[in-house]
C-alpha cells in the first residue's frame, strides 16, 4: 500500500447555487445531517492517517479559516485565494509548496460519501493500495449512477479492461468522477497558466494511458442546491438504516 502523507481539499468555490444559505456561510460549512460538508472529507482523511491537509479558501474565507483552526486532527494549512479564484487545477498548483513532490490526495469540499457498512477497508485506503506511481499519473474514485444522490448530469468516464478510464462518449457503462483523486504532481509539468481546470489533466492523463479509476463502495452524495440538503439527508438515513433526524442544515 502506498503511504499518502498529504492531501488537498478544494474549498474555494462560491456556492452560488446554494443561495440563500451561502449568503451567510461558505459552502463547505453548509451542514448535512448536522455536520458541515467539509467535515466528511476531513474525517475520511483522518481515517487514512494523512499528516497534512491543505485547504484553499476564497468566499467568506475568515469564517472557514476559523472553523478549520478548531478542527482536531492533522496539521491544516490554508491557502488564500481571496485575490483571485484559480479553478480546480490552478488551485492545486498554487498549493504545491505545501503538498510536496510525492503523490497526494485531492478531495472536493462539496461532495462526500458513505462507506459501505461492514466493509473491512474504506475507499481511500483501497485507492492508496491500488495507486502505482510507475504506471499512473492520476487515479479517480468513481461511482455508478445508481450509487449517487444529487448528481444531475450523466456519466463522466468508462472503464477499460485494465482499470484505465476513458471519457464517456455515450457507449458502455458510464461512471461518475466521485470527487477524490490520488495524483502525481508531474501531471502539472508544462502548464504555465495560473488558472485552469483539472479536466485538462484528466484528458492529458487519459491520452497517455495513465488515468485509472477505483470503483467506490458505498453511496456518494453531492449537494449543490438548498433542496439537495434534504435529499442527501434522506438518502443517508435510508442507506445507513438510521431514522431521519428531521433537522436540515438549511436553517442553521
Amino acid at each position: 500500500m502506498m503511504t499518502i502523507k498529504t492531501a488537498m481539499i478544494l474549498a474555494a468555490g462560491l456556492g452560488t447555487r446554494m443561495r440563500p444559505i451561502t449568503e451567510t456561510r461558505p459552502k463547505p460549512l453548509v451542514e448535512v445531517a448536522g455536520k458541515p460538508l467539509i467535515a466528511y472529507s476531513l474525517e475520511a482523511l483522518n481515517r487514512l492517517g494523512i499528516e497534512r491537509v491543505v485547504v484553499n479558501v476564497h468566499y467568506l474565507a475568515p469564517m472557514l479559516v476559523d472553523w478549520l483552526a478548531a478542527w482536531p486532527g492533522p496539521e491544516i494549512r490554508v491557502v488564500d485565494e481571496t485575490a483571485a479564484l484559480l479553478d480546480s487545477g490552478g488551485g492545486i498548483v498554487n498549493a504545491l509548496p505545501d503538498l510536496g513532490a510525492d503523490p497526494f490526495l485531492v478531495l472536493n469540499a462539496d461532495t462526500f460519501w458513505l462507506e459501505e457498512p461492514g466493509a473491512q477497508r474504506d475507499n481511500l485506503s483501497m485507492m492508496a493500495d491500488r495507486f502505482d506511481p510507475e504506471s499512473m499519473d492520476m487515479q479517480l474514485m468513481t461511482a455508478r449512477l445508481d450509487q449517487a444522490t444529487g448528481h444531475t448530469g450523466g456519466g463522466d468516464f468508462t472503464y477499460e479492461a485494465d482499470g484505465r478510464l476513458a471519457r464517456y462518449k455515450g457507449a458502455g457503462d458510464a461512471v461518475i468522477y466521485a470527487g477524490a483523486i490520488i495524483l502525481h504532481p508531474r501531471i502539472f509539468d508544462g502548464i504555465t497558466e495560473k488558472k485552469f481546470s483539472l479536466n485538462r489533466c484528466f484528458d492529458a492523463a487519459a491520452g497517455a494511458g495513465r488515468l485509472f479509476g477505483t470503483p467506490m463502495r458505498g453511496h456518494w452524495l453531492t449537494v449543490g442546491t438548498p433542496e439537495a440538503i434534504g435529499e442527501a439527508e434522506a438518502a443517508r438515513s435510508a442507506y445507513l438504516g438510521e431514522p431521519l433526524s428531521g433537522s436540515s442544515g438549511a436553517g442553521r
